[in-house]
């Protein structure tokens, strides 16, 4: 005889054993293999298929003037326009240029951070791809001044 107890605890944890079997029988496209693999920033863009990015006061990239340890620095961007697909973190000096991938939906507020490190001071990129086809960018120097990529 089943009590109302079992009946609500297993209804409470099958939902939860279900999304966790789907979770991990699903393959993950973590990062686009070519891109990540580019020695520059420009190969880097050429193999995502971005070109000729302009620069726009609509895509702020917000990180600080001086690393005091390349290991981790904060970078931030967001966007105003509409219509935003991807935002693209760059740091031009290091030995791989690319360092994340947003892929962005109508449905929520353009605005990503994440932390990187930086082999050396470099221009650090934050480039916003359109819906439309163009690519938006913003660049700023940041000065490090203890390596973080094993230097």
């Amino acid at each position: 005889m089943t009590q109302r107890r079992d009946t609500l605890k297993w209804g409470a944890l099958l939902p939860t054993t279900i999304g966790i079997g789907a979770l991990f029988t699903q393959e993950a496209q973590a990062f686009e293999k070519t891109a990540f693999e580019a020695k520059t920033w420009t190969d880097a863009l050429k193999a995502l298929g971005v070109s000729s990015p302009t620069e726009s006061k609509d895509l702020v990239l917000n990180c600080p003037d001086i690393a005091e340890n390349g290991a981790v620095v904060p970078i931030a961007a967001s966007c105003v326009s509409p219509g935003v697909k991807k935002i693209i973190f760059l740091v031009d000096k290091n030995p791989s240029p690319l360092v994340a991938i947003f892929n962005v939906s109508e449905d929520i507020l353009v605005n990503f951070s994440t932390r990187t490190k930086m082999s050396q001071t470099s221009d650090v990129m934050a480039v916003a791809v359109m819906q439309d086809g163009r690519a938006l960018v913003s660049k700023k120097e940041i000065k490090v001044t203890l390596g973080g990529c094993g230097g």
